[in-house]
């Protein structure tokens, strides 16, 4: 990731120490990485109150969590970027829509948003080659967390066309990012 820390090893190694309850371990992995999953955070949410509710949850689950993280299945920095994610869009869907309005008026495009909230630049080329109507479903599910029956309404399409929209595209990330 672009923005996480330079010796991403060492994260591998400190949530590897988490995950036997060392607390000095924790402490590191927290200064090393807040920074970068405070902005994650951020970036979903837009107001800096929501969004340190929810990296304190995700670093929560992190601590709790940490003996489930497989190196063999990414970096470090991906698995706790997913974790703030979910905790932020968690977050997200407990609060009153009216509240969300107030915050998300003047939102950019769906297809902006991803771009700025995608951190490697593998991701982002793969990204770039899926279709116009993949990237747009694609976004809104995971970026603004949206159900299938709600990417149909909001792009006025089929929801079996939505449905193949997400999944070829996942399909496509996927492939593209094991080359």
């Amino acid at each position: 990731m672009t923005d996480f820390p330079a010796n991403s090893g060492s994260a591998e190694d400190l949530l590897a120490k988490v995950a036997l309850g060392d607390r000095n371990a924790f402490r590191a992995l927290y200064e090393a990485t807040s920074p970068h999953l405070f902005a994650v955070a951020l970036r979903i949410l837009r107001k800096r109150e929501w969004a340190e509710e929810a990296l304190q949850d995700a670093y929560v689950q992190i601590w709790n969590k940490a003996g489930t993280f497989r190196p063999t299945a990414g970096s470090a920095g991906a698995w706790m970027s997913t974790i703030v994610r979910y905790r932020a869009l968690d977050h997200l869907r407990r609060k009153p829509r009216e509240e969300q309005a107030e915050e998300y008026h003047d939102l950019p495009d769906t297809q902006d948003l991803v771009r700025r909230l995608i951190d490697t630049t593998d991701l982002q080329v793969c990204f770039e080659d899926l279709t116009a109507e993949q990237q747009r479903a694609v976004g809104l599910a995971y970026i603004e967390g949206l159900s299938h029956a709600e990417l149909s309404d909001r792009l006025d399409s089929p929801l079996g066309t939505v449905k193949s929209w997400v999944r070829r595209g996942l399909q496509a990330l996927k492939e593209c990012l094991t080359r």
